[in-house]
């Protein structure tokens, strides 16, 4: 088989009057992420992982924030056209990996409901996603409340 490993890493300001949705689904915060789609940091490295491990360049290629056909977009639609690229090609996935960066709220809790989202829409069993949190204690944008980060690491390998 062929394998192939790719990375993404987003961040997203924080801003009072945004809502704050995160793999996939609508978390209770008075801050939301702020961007041209729905700001769904954690979708948003899941794409640009699966797009670079397949070298499709990346999420604002295929989906740029100059076009207003995008904007305020659901990322589940990206996520779901990101894998119909990918499956066209010839890949499937074999595991993805990803770790949030939030100081609040916390994130552990809504875990299951993500992956049960996430798994829907990439059409992969459960068992293949993995979603981690961590605080920054404090430190730096993140620490301070002003933005949220994500890190995914995604196995695909050619079918």
């Amino acid at each position: 088989m062929n394998f192939r490993i790719g990375f993404g890493y987003d961040v997203h300001q924080l801003r009072e009057g945004y809502d704050f949705w995160l793999g996939g689904i609508k978390l209770a915060h008075e801050k939301g992420a702020v961007g041209h789609s729905d700001a769904d940091v954690l979708i948003h490295v899941i794409c640009d992982a699966l797009l670079g491990a397949a070298n499709m360049r990346d999420i604002g290629y295929h989906f740029s924030d100059k076009d207003p056909k995008y904007k305020g977009i659901d990322s589940k639609i990206l996520l779901r056209e990101v894998m119909k690229l990918l499956r066209d090609a010839g890949y499937e996935v074999g595991n993805i990996d990803t770790t949030v960066c939030l100081q609040i709220p916390k994130v552990n809790p809504h875990i299951p409901t993500m992956k049960t989202c996430l798994a829907e829409v990439m059409g992969v069993e459960e068992g293949a996603i993995s979603i981690k949190a961590t605080t920054t204690e404090q430190l730096g944008f993140v620490g301070r409340e002003e933005g949220v980060s994500a890190y995914c690491v995604a196995l695909i390998y050619k079918k």
